[in-house]
C-alpha cells in the first residue's frame, strides 16, 4: 500500500469532512432525540456517507459522464441542498422529526450532503483518477475507511456531548450552525457559478 499517499487521502478527506466540526451539527439536527436513537442515526449517517463515497470512488467519472453532470453543476445542486438545510434550522432551529414514511436525516442531510458532500465526492474521483496502480487504489480505500471509522465514533458518543448542553444550548447551536452552513451553501454555489463561467469563457 502507498504510505504516502494514504496520509495525504487521509488528511484531505478530514479536512474536508470535518469529522469533529460536524458533532454540533449532528446535535443540532437530531434535536432532543433520545441517546440511543441518537447512537442509531450516528451509524446510519456514518454508513451513508461510506456508501456514497465508495460509489463514486469506483463509478464517479463514469456516472458523471454517463449523466452529462459536470464537477461545477455537482456543486451548485449541493449548495442548493444545503441550503435548504440551513434555511430549516434558521427558522425552526431543527429539522423535521424522520418517520418511518420519511427519509432519516442520518441520510438526508447528514449522510449526504453534509459528510459525503460535493467537496469530498470531488476530491475521491480526481484521487481515483489520479492513481497508478493497486496500492494507490488501496491507499485511496484504506483512506476512506479511516477517516468513516473516526466520524462515526466521533457522532457516536456526541451524546455524552448533548448531556453538557442544555435544549437552550441546542437551539443556539442550531441558530449558529444554520448561519455557517448557509455561508457554506453559498460558497459552494458560488463556486460552482465561477467555475461555469470559466468553461464557458474558455
Amino acid at each position: 500500500m502507498n504510505m504516502a499517499l494514504f496520509g495525504s487521502a487521509f488528511v484531505t478527506l478530514f479536512v474536508i469532512m470535518d469529522p469533529i466540526g460536524i458533532i454540533p451539527v449532528f446535535l443540532a439536527l437530531v434535536g432532543k432525540r433520545p441517546g440511543a436513537e441518537l447512537r442509531r442515526l450516528a451509524w446510519q449517517a456514518a454508513l451513508t456517507s461510506l456508501l456514497v463515497i465508495a460509489v463514486f470512488a469506483a463509478f464517479g467519472a463514469q456516472i458523471l459522464a454517463y449523466l452529462n453532470i459536470s464537477l461545477p453543476a455537482l456543486r451548485v445542486a449541493g449548495g442548493l441542498l444545503l441550503l435548504l438545510v440551513a434555511l430549516q434550522l434558521l427558522v425552526s432551529g431543527s429539522l423535521p422529526t424522520a418517520t418511518d414514511e420519511d427519509a432519516s436525516i442520518a441520510m438526508v442531510p447528514l449522510g449526504t450532503p453534509l459528510l459525503a458532500g460535493p467537496g469530498a465526492i470531488v476530491v475521491v474521483i480526481i484521487m481515483v483518477q489520479a492513481s497508478t496502480g493497486a496500492a494507490d487504489l488501496l491507499a485511496i480505500a484504506a483512506a476512506i475507511v479511516s477517516i468513516h471509522l473516526i466520524i462515526w465514533a466521533c457522532l457516536y458518543f456526541s451524546p455524552a456531548l448533548a448531556r453538557l448542553i442544555t435544549p437552550a444550548g441546542i437551539t443556539v447551536v442550531s441558530r449558529v450552525m444554520g448561519v455557517l452552513l448557509a455561508a457554506i451553501a453559498v460558497q459552494l454555489i458560488a463556486t460552482g457559478v465561477h467555475e461555469f463561467i470559466e468553461q464557458w469563457s474558455g
